[in-house]
């Protein structure tokens, strides 16, 4: 055997010698055959169609978030008016993408368009129809589908961090629908989505404000208490009476809180459940802040110390503790919660809020018995296919073909071993991507073994013809894989999960079958050329 021939043989080694070790001998090395099945198992990962699991569909309400957008403008005209000693009679939203101000000091119509051109640029202003003073302000259609968009992609980033906190392995968390406002679940192996669902859904949204006064057994009696107008910048949100459980939700109370929180669960840089020292049995969450965060709190904790803090999750009061010294960096949140109860809330808060509320379009179980079902008939159908091909491959190319027969197991085997590198996901149209492959990899080898037959017929040398076979080949076999190749590329940008998963399989076997087909089979060609003698015929 020559040298370059050596080395080549060494390499193809060292890739059989890694695919093994990434299939068999991780996480742990295998010391029996039971050992070596599991460590197989734990790194193949099946996808939803085969190991079973939840499938779920959810809308975004993006129109929430413009919503959202229009009111925080509000605010902020509002803010600046007054800052300003301008005169107004009102502002208000008049739909999701509209603001009027009414009754405006004429004379001050340009420090208005003063403001909406340098602090709300997404913003146009004209003229309201039937008034003198007052002005429209209307969203740009650009800002309304760059919210939507950021709106979505905020929710998939949070529902993905959800769902990787519950520990659920290999979830596909997606864009779908026609209407970009949709969102594919899937969740293999968690056949009970109930509690996926709910912290899928929590909206984990986190605020400390001041309590100006409360708790009221209404939220009628807070208003009198007033005078039927709340102080400004003030809002009246419901709680839970000292002592009430969370199965208990008629025992509430309303608090009269200030409208800007001095801290919300943006300013959170950690979160975690832990047992109440004071109630045995309860737990309760806690938290530490950011440092621009504490910069903002310490103080604010300082000047109010003897004064209610309002602990707010998802516009509700969860506890309403006084303050009893300067609070830096971090703080608790009680409420006679479970274990479970704590644990995903602080995964809630950790992930952060979703943008906009969700809805569920569609739900199904996949059960465990239809995927091994689905497992079952695929690798039967595998090991069928690839059966009958080796068996033409050795009937029609005799010895030949038992290098056609060693470069497609090859190629399963590098396929297999990669899926498990990448983590990848293998699904029912996975297999389908492997079948498919075994078909690319024999087309391969018949382009080869025909132009080498021909090359024979026309009385070259079993070496030369070899090398013209191959030669010749090469940019046919190269041709059909790239094409194919994009293909793919494009079925795997734009398909859904279990198109992706086709596509995975086939780029990756398309890519194992063109080093198998050329280097792998030209190596062994090469090898049993060197140990024949130069009269004996070809077996092909």
């Amino acid at each position: 055997m020559n040298q370059n021939l050596k080395w080549k043989a060494l390499f193809i080694l060292l890739i059989v010698l890694a695919c093994l070790w990434g299939l068999f001998a991780r996480p742990s090395f295998p010391t029996s055959w039971q050992q070596v099945k599991r460590n197989f198992q734990h790194r193949i990962k099946l996808g939803l169609d085969l190991q079973g699991g939840t499938h779920l569909v959810l809308q975004v309400q993006v129109d929430e978030a413009v919503r959202f957008e229009t009111n925080r403008a509000v605010d902020q005209i509002t803010q600046q008016l007054h800052d300003r000693n301008i005169k107004f009679g009102d502002i208000r939203r008049v739909s999701d993408t509209q603001i009027l101000v009414a009754n405006l000091d004429p004379t001050q119509t340009g420090s208005l368009r003063d403001i909406v051109q340098n602090q709300l640029p997404d913003w146009d202003m004209a003229s309201a129809a039937g008034q003198t003073s007052g002005f429209m302000l209307t969203l740009k259609a650009a800002a309304i589908a760059q919210i939507k968009s950021q709106t979505m992609q905020q929710a998939i980033e949070t529902i993905r961090r959800r769902i990787d906190a519950l520990g659920l392995t290999e979830p596909t968390i997606a864009q779908t629908g026609s209407q970009d406002d949709q969102i594919l679940v899937e969740l293999p192996g968690e056949g009970d989505p109930t509690r996926a669902k709910a912290v899928i859904q929590a909206g984990g949204q986190l605020e400390l404000s001041k309590v100006i006064d409360g708790p009221y057994p209404s939220e009628a009696e807070a208003l009198a208490a007033h005078g039927g107008i709340l102080p400004p910048d003030s809002e009246i949100l419901p709680g839970r009476a000292e002592g009430a459980t969370t199965q208990q939700p008629g025992a509430g109370v309303y608090y009269v809180l200030t409208r800007n929180p001095v801290v919300t669960g943006r300013d959170l840089r950690s979160a975690s459940a832990a047992p109440n020292p004071d109630v045995p049995g309860q737990w309760e969450v806690h938290f530490n802040l950011s440092r621009d965060a504490a910069q903002r709190f310490g103080p604010f904790t300082e000047r109010n110390i003897g004064q209610r803090l309002a602990i707010v999750l998802d516009h509700r009061v969860q506890s309403a503790p006084v303050i009893q010294g300067q609070i830096q960096d971090s703080g608790e949140i009680t409420g006679n919660f479970t274990q479970e109860q704590a644990n995903d809330l602080s995964l809630v808060l950790r992930a952060g809020a979703l943008p906009a509320s969700i809805r569920y379009l569609e739900e199904s179980t996949v059960g465990p018995s239809l995927g091994a079902d689905s497992i079952r008939e695929g690798v039967r159908a595998s090991i069928i296919s690839l059966l009958a091909v080796m068996i033409f491959l050795l009937i029609y190319y005799r010895l030949s073909g038992v290098n056609a027969v060693l470069a497609l197991i090859l190629n399963l085997v590098i396929l297999m071993a990669a899926l498990a590198y990448f983590q990848a996901v293998l699904t029912l149209p996975g297999i389908a991507g492997v079948i498919l492959t075994i078909g690319m990899g024999v087309d391969s080898n018949v382009l080869v073994f025909e132009r080498i037959r021909e090359e024979l017929r026309a009385g070259k040398a079993n070496a030369s013809a070899v090398d013209l076979g191959f030669e010749r080949a090469f940019l046919t076999i190269i041709d059909t894989h790239v094409t194919t190749v994009v293909s793919a590329i494009f079925l795997f940008e734009f398909g859904s999960g279990p198109v992706k998963g086709f596509a995975v399989t086939l780029v990756i076997g398309l890519i194992a079958n063109v080093f198998t087909s050329i280097y792998v089979s030209r190596t062994i060609f090469d090898w049993h050329l060197g140990r024949m003698q130069r009269q004996a015929e070809l077996s092909i």
